[in-house]
């Protein structure tokens, strides 16, 4: 049964809730009226708490021409909001960085870079740069083991990989990690000598406060990891300072001179093991060589020693022979005697350069030298001289 039905019936089911004062002609527009005048008190009274109850004193024509108009304007207005406020929820998230949500202030997840939307009010977007490398730096008197007080200058370099660590595990990460590495640097250095840390041990100072200062964070979960630790400078006080740059500059003199003296023993050790290598190969030949000689000469004289006791003169005659035969063959001139008292001198340069035996000059008078006879008396005995001096290598040769 419909709401509106004509009649008495149909009075009480008016949902406006009008009564029977209009009448049944009347009772229905009644109650459309009514039901438009509650809204437009409705938001009659939302703008008198907003903005204050302007214009009370208007007539009832007024209120009655002016509610259907506030009403959409009311409509129109709450959208808006509606739309302005889902279009501020709308953000951008660089490519470097990753953003922490916070709904109502509890940690909700990280979101990635690109175009993102959060309800306002509600949820709350931190970003965090997770690519750029950051650095921090500690500076200052430090005392070594040795007592003796240096000036160290260190820095770290690391990178954010866990933006919610990094927010939210310790209040101020770069400044518990500066004081992370101070605390490291100091007890390393107080633990290492200072030539060590000025000159030899720098290497090594960097790589055991790298492994300090991760163990230092690792229990505070900051999420950060330590990319380098770089050892930038170490030097005394400015009191002191000459006679370090002094003892720096002897150091360096002293392995320079090292350095060269092992240039020079690299350079002469090898040559002089050369030439010894050389030295005894050139013995060791010389040895074997010395020693097949004499085996040879030992076994051609086991081969002649049967001709010579068969026989003796023949053999004796042709060692002679060949004997000078080799001595000969690289002497210029010969003079030759054979049991008599005249020698002759035999050009053996000019008949060589001249090619032919059969060419060579006859022996002049002058050439012949005549020797007194032993046996002789005679003092009339004399010897012949040549006119020019017999030049060269000059061998005598006799048989007696």
């Amino acid at each position: 049964m419909a709401w509106n039905q004509p009649g008495n019936d149909g009075q009480d089911r008016d949902p406006w809730g009008s009564g029977n004062k209009g009448g049944n002609s009347g009772g229905n527009k009644g109650g459309r009226k009514r039901g438009a005048y509650d809204l437009d008190d409705l938001f009659r009274k939302l703008g008198s708490k907003l903005g204050g109850n302007k214009g009370s004193g208007g007539g009832d024509g007024d209120n009655k021409q002016s509610s259907p108009i506030s009403g959409r304007l009311g409509m129109l207005a709450l959208a808006a909001i509606v739309v302005v406020w889902a279009g501020s929820g709308f953000y951008t998230i660089k490519e470097s960085d990753r953003g922490v949500v916070l709904r109502f202030g509890e940690y909700s997840g990280i979101v990635g870079p690109g175009l993102n939307w959060k309800p306002t009010f509600i949820d709350r977007v931190i970003p965090v740069n997770v690519e750029t490398v950051r650095e921090q730096a500690t500076n200052g008197m430090m005392l070594t083991s040795d007592e003796n007080v240096i000036r160290v200058e260190m820095n770290v370099q690391y990178r954010v990989t866990d933006p919610a660590q990094y927010l939210f595990s310790v209040t101020n990460p770069d400044n518990s990690l500066r004081q992370a590495l101070d605390s490291a640097v100091r007890g390393v250095i107080g633990q290492s000598a200072m030539e060590q840390v000025l000159t030899t041990n720098r290497a090594f100072i960097r790589d055991v406060t790298q492994k300090e200062l991760e163990a230092t964070i690792a229990p505070y979960k900051m999420g950060i990891t330590l990319l380098d630790v770089n050892f930038q400078a170490a030097r005394p006080p400015e009191d002191v300072k000459a006679a370090f740059d002094d003892v720096i500059a002897a150091r360096e003199e002293e392995q320079k001179t090292i350095r060269e003296a092992h240039a020079y023993r690299n350079e002469v050790l090898p040559l002089a093991k050369g030439n010894a290598q050389k030295l005894i190969e050139e013995a060791e030949a010389y040895k074997a060589s010395v020693v097949f000689k004499a085996e040879g000469e030992v076994a051609s004289f086991a081969k002649m020693l049967p001709e010579y006791r068969a026989a003796p003169e023949i053999t004796r005659e042709r060692l002679y022979i060949d004997t000078m035969e080799r001595v000969l063959s690289n002497t210029r001139k010969i003079i030759a005697n054979d049991k008599s008292n005249s020698m002759l001198v035999l050009p053996l340069d000019q008949i060589m350069r001249n090619g032919n035996a059969a060419q060579a000059p006859k022996v002049a008078p002058s050439a012949r030298m005549t020797t007194p006879s032993n046996n002789s008396s005679s003092s009339g005995a004399t010897s012949t001289q040549p006119n020019n001096a017999v030049r060269g290598d000059a061998v005598r040769v006799g048989r007696q």
